[in-house]
């Protein structure tokens, strides 16, 4: 079960005014919620990268991004997209194409029951790291709470066009003051468009109960269920042999949350993990464990974030399934109004559980500097480093070194616009 999904439950049944990333629902066809908060940028980077034995390159990347927020706090709505190109200018054509991140998420909120669904859909030439875009170096937000992207590829690639959807859905009703019930589900996609990866289909179901302490301390139980399908391809046939193949997990698990104060809070989950596949000769029963943990920190003037997950995936497109390891985090610092400072990093193992795929082990950091100059413009430089090493040899697009990302760049950035109601 993606992380993403389980935390989601979490705070919303911890909170039921909190301020999720979530979408409206009665706003009728072709029709937008009236009032809100406005943000857009335009960009243009300018991009140099370093890959050893992979080369020199540099590409050109213009995008823009939007981001929406109803500020309803009955049925709030938001939308976050970034898209643009990355353009080749010299060397290797590593990564060079369209990318394009939608998140959309809508929240109802009754007197005593929650609901929110959300779709995350992206196409991306590589797998993504930095920033929502997903794409390092374009110049967008990289290190605040909510700027990683939601994926489910794990496992860095160069060259390997994808596209990956998750749509989530949850329910949470208050049966009394101090306990919450949560239900939901969700969908994964898992595409590539040149034959180069596994294909995957992916559901996910869960159900919990949430018990409220005090008013900073609630304790969570949680059953999720996941189930893969491999698609037949002729790149799946060299990991199957031409066959069907599933893999179904089991997760229960008992979590902590604190809320420290307004600006604080952690959370951490622990429980055992079955997991099953349909062919036991290629992937037999095993028998895990199942960690959630993150703080999130806001103040006006600065933010950090850090997650750990460990447990079983899908594979990210490039294994019949996997246990990872995956730690991320992020800080974001603004000096007055016109200077930001960032920071964002992250490590993932990925062990095959079909005998004999390897371990692969990935690493990345990135800083980034924004100055405002006037009500509009903006100029940004970044550095970002990514590096994987990887003992399995079937998948010649896995990245299987060092290589560093250096851009330049300007941006078209209005304030945020505060739409009347």
């Amino acid at each position: 079960m993606k992380t993403n999904l389980k935390l989601v439950v979490i705070l919303l049944s911890a909170w039921s005014g909190a301020h999720a990333q979530v979408v409206p629902e009665a706003t009728g066809p072709g029709k937008l919620p009236v009032g809100g908060d406005l943000q857009y940028a335009l960009r243009y980077a300018q991009t140099a990268e370093f890959g050893g034995s992979l080369g020199n390159w540099q590409t050109g990347s213009p995008s823009a991004s939007l981001d929406y927020s109803s500020g309803n706090a009955r049925h709030p709505f938001t939308l976050d997209y970034t898209g643009g190109y990355t353009a080749h200018i010299s060397g290797p054509t590593y990564g060079v194409g369209f990318f394009q991140h939608l998140m959309v998420s809508q929240g109802l909120f009754g007197r005593r029951w929650n609901f929110l669904v959300s779709d995350d859909v992206d196409y991306m030439p590589q797998s993504p790291t930095t920033g929502f875009s997903g794409v390092a170096g374009t110049g967008g937000p990289i290190g605040g709470s909510g700027s990683t992207p939601a994926s489910n590829q794990l496992i860095l690639t160069l060259n390997t066009h994808s596209v990956s959807n998750l749509a989530n859905g949850e329910f949470a009703y208050h049966l009394d003051y101090a306990t919450t019930l949560n239900v939901g589900g969700g969908s994964t996609l898992l595409r590539f468009p040149d034959s180069n990866g596994l294909d995957s289909d992916g559901l996910q179901a869960n159900a919990g109960l949430t018990r409220r302490l005090d008013a900073k301390n609630s304790l969570i139980g949680m059953y999720v269920f996941s189930h893969y399908d491999y698609l037949p391809s002729a790149y799946s046939s060299t990991f199957t042999g031409g066959s069907p193949f599933s893999l179904d997990t089991n997760t229960v698990s008992f979590g902590y949350l604190r809320t420290w104060n307004r600006e604080f809070t952690t959370n951490v989950s622990v429980g055992p993990q079955w997991l099953n596949s349909s062919n036991s000769a290629l992937v037999p029963p095993t028998t895990a464990i199942a960690v959630d943990g993150g703080i999130d920190y806001r103040l006006r003037s600065n933010s950090a974030r850090a997650n750990y997950s460990h447990g079983s995936n899908g594979g990210s497109g490039y294994l019949l399934g996997a246990t990872f390891d995956s730690v991320d985090g992020g800080y974001t610092r603004q000096f007055g109004r016109d200077l930001t400072l960032e920071f964002t990093g992250a490590y993932r193992r990925n062990a095959g559980l079909q005998l004999g795929t390897g371990v692969i082990t990935a690493t990345y950091g990135g800083t980034q500097v924004t100055r405002r100059f006037g009500r509009y413009l903006n100029i940004f430089a970044t550095y970002t480093a990514i590096d994987q090493s990887t003992s399995s040899t079937a998948q010649t697009n896995i990245l299987d070194q060092l290589y560093h990302v250096v851009s330049f760049g300007v941006a078209y950035a209005p304030r945020e616009i505060h739409l009347k109601q």
